[in-house]
């Protein structure tokens, strides 16, 4: 399968965000990424549905809403009215993953799970399989421009292993500092779907950066 790109609107030039919304539209990239911060899961704040929902109405293709806030499950619903596809929640922000995760299902959505850095993918024995992908966090999860994680190449590793002895047909999805020089190693050990933000929307050719990360 090729490898999916999803520009992360956190990067984005909020004063000209059409632009930047149509720029992905008319890209080789497959979803639109969006941050969702709440302050007290993560030291940040971003947007939320009002945001998502104007989104909603430009976008082309699917929104993929990256829950870093806490007690997720009570805004499933909110969000997929607001435009979500899919719909990740941390592992460590949520205290019935199971649920959670049908819950997100049943809304229409797909129910991603994510792991900080330092959560190790043991932690994902017994819900592997449930989940349609996984987000492994490659720097810590508050803000964009960050520098990646190394070792989360490894992880993508271990990731994997454990998928195919769970059986789990879950994409693996990637995001923190994620460019062009590390991408194919992320790509080789196993990810499915990058999360790029500085490394297209600071590039001076943000179009041709989408295509290089498609065709790696």
């Amino acid at each position: 399968m090729p490898t999916l790109i999803a520009p992360s609107i956190l990067s984005a030039n909020f004063l000209h965000l059409e632009k930047d919304i149509e720029m992905i539209n008319q890209s080789e990239a497959d979803w639109f990424h969006l941050d969702v911060m709440d302050g007290v899961f993560v030291p940040n704040i971003s947007f939320g549905f009002a945001i998502i929902e104007k989104i909603a109405l430009k976008a082309k293709k699917p929104l993929d809403v990256h829950l870093m806030i806490v007690d997720p499950d009570r805004y499933i619903e909110r969000f997929r009215a607001a435009g979500a596809h899919l719909i990740s929640i941390h592992v460590e922000a949520c205290h019935h993953l199971h649920r959670a995760v049908y819950a997100i299902k049943n809304s229409g959505a797909k129910a991603g799970l994510v792991l900080n850095p330092a959560s190790p993918v043991s932690v994902l024995e017994n819900i592997v399989a449930d989940a349609d992908y996984i987000l492994l966090m490659s720097v810590n999860p508050g803000f964009g421009g960050q520098t990646f994680i190394k070792e989360t190449i490894e992880k993508v590793t271990a990731l994997k292993d454990l998928m195919i002895r769970k059986q789990s047909a879950a994409l693996i999805e990637v995001d923190g500092g994620v460019n062009l020089q590390n991408a194919p190693k992320l790509i080789h050990a196993g990810a499915d779907v990058l999360v790029a933000g500085n490394a297209i929307f600071a590039s001076p050719d943000p179009t041709g950066t989408i295509h290089k990360l498609k065709h790696l």
